[in-house]
C-alpha cells in the first residue's frame, strides 16, 4: 500500500482509500476508484484530493490497487 501524498503515485482508474470532509474528525475511510485529481500541487501534506467516480471528494490516505490505472 502507497500513500496518497504524491500526485504522480495517483492515476484515475486506481483504487483508493480517502477521508470524506465529514469523516476527518473520526478518520472513517472511504474506499472508491479514482474519476479526478483534484490537488494541483505534486505533494499535500493531508492527501491529494480526488473525486471518486460516485462522485465523493476526499483525501486519499492509501493506495489500494495500483495495478488498475
Amino acid at each position: 500500500m502507497t500513500n496518497g501524498q504524491t500526485r504522480s503515485n495517483i492515476k484515475p482508474g486506481m483504487t483508493v482509500l480517502i477521508v470524506l470532509k465529514q469523516d476527518q474528525r473520526t478518520g472513517k475511510l472511504t474506499r472508491g476508484v479514482v474519476k479526478d485529481i483534484l490537488t494541483k500541487s505534486p505533494t499535500h501534506p493531508h492527501g491529494i484530493k480526488v473525486r471518486l467516480m460516485d462522485g465523493q471528494v476526499g483525501r486519499v490516505k492509501e493506495i489500494v490497487d495500483v495495478n488498475n490505472a
